[in-house]
């Protein structure tokens, strides 16, 4: 039976690159939120090693695909440009990161700019957070956001996110987690992802 929404070549890239049956629980599970930090270290280095050949093997025309798709496929494919450091789709990213229509896959696209860390990639994380710090009511990946931009701004000796966290700032007047724990986190994924990699 044909899919409701995505078309049949659609589906079978969602088997090989998001659902992916091989892996347990899904792949996109394990990327939702960070979840593979739960993993046990063996398990972390197959992920890791898993998604860097994909990220090799698969195509531009592949990806743009996917991001045609639903969130689960966005998610991974922020993660697979990322991993292979396609900064051509750098700008694409942007507009869908500033659009949020489907928030779980921003997660994808901070790690993708992250990633690249340069100053545009700090420039269109900070256009997100300048748009959706001013709606409290919109629980997104505000974190992730600036996670990505505080990690950058590591890399580059800058200070972007300095706007968002002074005294009464955008980012205290959304967050309820603690900014310094989001980054934290971001740094623990990418320090993860350097000691998975090692294993490929």
């Amino acid at each position: 039976m044909a899919h409701p929404f995505f078309t049949e070549y659609q589906v079978s890239l969602i088997s090989r690159y998001v659902a992916t049956p091989a892996e347990e629980p899904r792949r996109y599970l394990e990327l939702l939120h960070g979840n593979f930090t739960r993993l046990p270290k063996p398990a972390q280095s197959a992920l890791f090693e898993s998604l860097a050949d994909d990220a090799r093997a698969i195509t531009d025309t592949d990806l743009l695909s996917l991001l045609e798709t639903g969130w689960r496929g966005r998610l991974v494919v922020g993660w697979l440009i990322g991993l292979d450091q396609r900064t051509q789709f750098r700008e694409r990213l942007g507009e869908l990161l500033l659009e949020s229509r489907m928030p779980f896959a921003c997660q994808g696209y901070c790690f993708a700019l992250a990633r690249f860390g340069t100053p545009a990639d700090a420039t269109l994380l900070t256009a997100y957070l300048d748009r959706w710090l001013r709606r409290p009511e919109c629980r997104y990946d505000q974190d992730w956001a600036l996670g990505a931009l505080q990690q950058i701004d590591t890399l580059n000796g800058s200070a972007h996110a300095e706007q968002f966290l002074a005294p009464q700032g955008l980012w205290h007047q959304w967050a309820s987690v603690d900014a310094e724990r989001c980054n934290q986190r971001v740094q623990h994924i990418h320090t993860l992802y350097r000691a998975a990699v090692a294993h490929a």
